[in-house]
């Protein structure tokens, strides 16, 4: 089965008309997207948009033997007019299947925003999912009868769609995952498509012909990851992006609770907010244990509270202590989590502050706890396959 991407943008397409923000300001040339279409073998058209006839004509393909046009979601603005030859287009309920003279079978999915998913399934067998903008699926069995080969949706607006489908292993590790309803809210060029790599999905520009079920190379989502940066730099925002098309994720909160503290309370409070329903939080710095054991992946937010625990432990902030065999003892506990790392078959996602780019510490303790915590990012990140730096909320990637 080949799919046609006429456009990959959100319904005002990329730029927006008379919209002066950054993105739309970026998305120029190749980087511009018209409303997200879809032409199925020439036979079925998912969402008609305008200047779809020269779209497909760009793209080598011709719409006149097209016998079915569907639409996902209402349309605002204008009506499109249907170019001559093309049936009339409709939504199908919920539920509903179709089969077409092509010998294609689409059943209309339920979703829990305004719109209509579509499965496609080829005379051959192939089976694609196509969602529309800002909806995820509802109502999804315990199991899907089997994974589809491809899904093509709004990665960037709805991960937890992706998460959903993963649940149930309607996704699987040979579905190929491509975001398409891009809008002005999705971050320009290279970031775009690292961010996507992380939900194992991939974008493609305008008029790209792809063949469901065909071979494909998965992006490479890294296993561990480490991700520094500044105070309110935005690294925990990114730590959970990374894993948020996740059905299940461990989030390791190493501070705990602080008792009479409204302002930790607070902050705590936040976090949770925006963490995903699904997600189970442990409030621990015992990581080694949970490195070495099986299970979902983990976000560990943060390695600098772990090592004012691990201090703690050996009496480190007192000169006599350190020299006296607290040193040593905090290098045996790193090294252990170190090696932890190194071994755990687990995906992570550890947040650490960056040290040493500020102000020096005005007394030995503080910079006693500077330079440990250096070594100990210095070491993580060693183990991972990813690094990142976020400053003022971009992201670097250092490694990977």
């Amino acid at each position: 089965m080949e799919l046609t991407l006429l456009g990959t943008g959100a319904p005002d397409g990329l730029p927006r008309p008379e919209c002066p923000c950054a993105a739309c300001a970026a998305a120029r040339g190749t980087a511009s997207r018209a409303a997200t279409a879809l032409l199925v073998d020439d036979a079925l058209l998912l969402d008609l948009t305008p200047g779809a006839v020269f779209a497909a004509a760009r793209a080598g393909h011709s719409l006149t033997g097209v016998r079915q046009v569907l639409l996902t979601h209402p349309h605002d603005g204008p009506a499109v007019e249907l170019p001559p030859g093309l049936p009339s287009a409709g939504r199908v309920p919920d539920g509903q299947e179709l089969t077409l003279i092509s010998g294609h079978r689409v059943r209309a999915v339920a979703m829990d925003a305004p719109g209509t998913g579509y499965e496609v399934t080829s005379p051959e067998g192939v089976h694609l999912l196509y969602l529309p903008p800002g909806a995820a699926p509802s109502g999804l069995a315990d199991r899907a009868p089997r994974p589809y080969d491809m899904v093509v949706g709004d990665v960037v607006g709805r991960p937890d769609a992706v998460a959903r489908l993963r649940a149930v292993e309607a996704i699987g590790p040979t579905t190929e995952i491509i975001a398409v309803h891009l809008d002005h809210d999705a971050p320009p060029g290279a970031e775009l498509g690292r961010r996507l790599a992380a939900a194992g999905a991939r974008t493609v520009p305008d008029g790209t012909t792809l063949v469901v079920g065909g071979y494909h190379t998965a992006p490479e989502v890294p296993r561990r990851t480490l991700v520094t940066g500044g105070a309110r730099s935005g690294k925990s925002v990114e730590a959970e992006r990374r894993l948020e098309t996740f059905p299940e994720v461990v989030y390791v909160a190493t501070g705990g609770g602080r008792e009479g503290d409204a302002e930790w309370a607070a902050r705590i409070g936040l976090h949770r907010e925006r963490r995903p329903a699904a997600w189970r939080t442990e409030e621990t710095c015992e990581l080694v244990e949970l490195l070495e054991s099986d299970g979902p992946p983990l976000l560990i937010d943060c390695l600098s509270l772990w090592l004012t625990d691990a201090m703690d432990r050996v009496h480190a902030w007192d000169d006599a202590a350190w020299a006296g065999g607290g040193e040593s003892a905090l290098r045996g506990r790193t090294a252990e989590l170190v090696a932890a790392v190194r071994g755990t078959r687990r995906t992570i996602v550890a947040v650490t502050n960056e040290t040493g780019s500020g102000v020096v510490p005005a007394t030995a303790a503080g910079r006693r706890f500077r330079d440990e915590l250096g070594r100990l990012n210095a070491a993580f990140a060693d183990e991972c396959e990813q690094v990142l730096l976020v400053v003022a909320g971009q992201v670097l990637t250092l490694r990977g």
